[in-house]
């Protein structure tokens, strides 16, 4: 017995106003946010959206050692999906996934919950393309080999142009599709 059906999937990767424009918030970051919110509204099928989470101890953390910005403190106003972002999931069913570091070990687990027999293709999005969005899609890539995942550049943003660019081409050596660059 065979695959029976595709599934899509869309996974927005840590569209948060800190991330957009607050703590650690660039200009490329929020020039994606547009797109990002028309890729959303646009797209039929299952919705993940990962918020990075951290608590009050950020700065005591290894990441708050190392990256000494606080910054998507659970509750605060920087934790918070954008605006724009959080407008265009309101008319779709999505499943919150929070992180408390760069990839989200739930991703795979979830994923595989609505998998059974089908084939997928999944779809990433979000921030920051070399940190948490990297992360994600190799983490799942790991979990579904055989699979169809893609990048959408265009509705991606890194820490800088260099290192967003540095990531894509990490990615397309493991074997993801990267579109819209």
């Amino acid at each position: 017995m065979g695959k029976e059906t595709m599934q899509k999937i869309l996974v927005v990767v840590d569209m948060q106003n800190d991330f957009v424009d607050g703590a650690l918030g660039t200009s490329e970051a929020a020039g994606i946010v547009d797109r990002v919110a028309d890729k959303i509204k646009n797209f039929e099928g299952s919705i993940f959206v990962t918020l990075d989470t951290h608590s009050d101890n950020y700065m005591e953390t290894a990441e708050g050692k190392k990256l000494p910005v606080p910054h998507c403190i659970k509750g605060t106003n920087g934790w918070q999906l954008n605006e724009k972002v959080k407008a265009a999931l309101s008319s779709k069913a999505y499943t919150v996934l929070e992180k408390g570091t760069f990839g989200s070990v739930e991703l795979p687990d979830e994923i595989r919950k609505i998998k059974g027999n089908d084939d997928l293709e999944i779809e990433f999005l979000g921030l920051c393309t070399d940190i948490c969005v990297v992360s994600n899609v190799l983490l799942v890539k790991a979990h579904f080999p055989e699979e169809t995942i893609t990048v959408d550049a265009g509705c991606c943003a890194g820490v800088t142009p260099q290192s967003h660019k540095a990531a894509l081409e990490t990615m397309k050596m493991c074997q993801i599709t990267v579109m819209g660059e």
